[in-house]
């Protein structure tokens, strides 16, 4: 019987293992190796890690997690969670079985590209989501945003903090007010875009059905995405209508005795968030298994 097992292992789940090592609590991680930013190439606004390669901090966070004997990682995939708080039971691909009185989901979610030729090649690299991740490596570049829905003003404005060489492409005729945006000095273009040209990630040209290309250098884009693990949902939590597990300020889901870390509850998708998110719901928890004792 474990205290906690952490479903997930990447940022979110590792800052949670810490502070249950941290706390002697038993702890397992269980971690199917697949991060969301895998092909992202560097880590940015994340104090002491500014530039860091994402691998290289998750690594060195494992390693300095391990350290604390009551943790221990195991790489593989959670397939099902039943039971209750105080007794749940944890079963995986490769047929291990598990109990633990409470569960943190740290799973993230799973982007869902857009259908363009070239664009998950860049995605984390030249087409990306967030410019407080890496708005300050494009600044002053030829810079555009893939949207075409009525957050586009708003987006277009975020992004002209950074840059004032930008273009939104609707890859399709626009359903948004192109006049308010024009006006801010942002041109539109609703050419069907093909496929985007790059070398490993970094884009050079969009590639228009017409034959016309179109030289850019960043792509904003905010993908749509879904759960990277369904079992939250399964296990009755509340989903929120942006489709995160709903949690409360101290990262309890609608179950009692189940958290939600890291991006799964968080439309603010950052590494410096999804750590401190793993910390708060730790904290929380470990509070709920010594009030227990008494």
């Amino acid at each position: 019987m474990y205290d906690v097992i952490i479903i997930g292992g990447s940022y979110a789940g590792l800052a949670a293992a810490m502070t249950m090592g941290r706390s002697i609590r038993k702890t397992l991680v269980i971690d199917s190796g697949k991060p969301c930013n895998a092909q992202t190439p560097y880590s940015h606004n994340f104090i002491t890690q500014d530039g860091e390669k994402p691998g290289a901090i998750a690594s060195k966070a494992k390693q300095q997690v391990l350290a604390y004997p009551s943790v221990n990682f195991k790489e593989d995939l959670v397939n099902e969670v039943s039971g209750h708080d105080g007794n749940f039971k944890v079963s995986t691909r490769s047929n291990e079985h598990y109990q633990a009185k409470k569960i943190i989901f740290a799973t993230g979610v799973k982007d869902i590209m857009p259908e363009i030729e070239g664009f998950q090649a860049c995605w984390g690299i030249a087409a990306i989501h967030c410019p407080y991740c890496h708005g300050y490596e494009v600044r002053d570049k030829k810079t555009g945003i893939l949207i075409n829905d009525e957050n586009a003003l708003n987006f277009a404005k975020l992004i002209l903090n950074w840059t004032d060489d930008l273009t939104i492409y609707s890859n399709g005729k626009a359903r948004f007010n192109s006049e308010e945006i024009k006006n801010l000095g942002v041109h539109i273009n609703e050419k069907a875009i093909q496929h985007i040209e790059h070398n490993k990630g970094y884009m050079s040209h969009l590639q228009f059905q017409d034959g016309s290309k179109s030289k850019l250098d960043a792509l904003y884009h905010r993908t749509a995405y879904e759960q990277h693990c369904k079992i939250p949902e399964q296990l009755g939590c509340e989903i929120t209508e942006t489709g995160h597990i709903k949690v409360n300020e101290f990262q309890q889901t609608s179950i009692e005795g189940i958290y939600a870390v890291g991006d799964s509850s968080s439309p603010l998708r950052s590494v410096t968030l999804a750590n401190a998110s793993g910390a708060k719901a730790a904290f929380t928890l470990n509070h709920e298994l010594i009030m227990a004792n008494y």
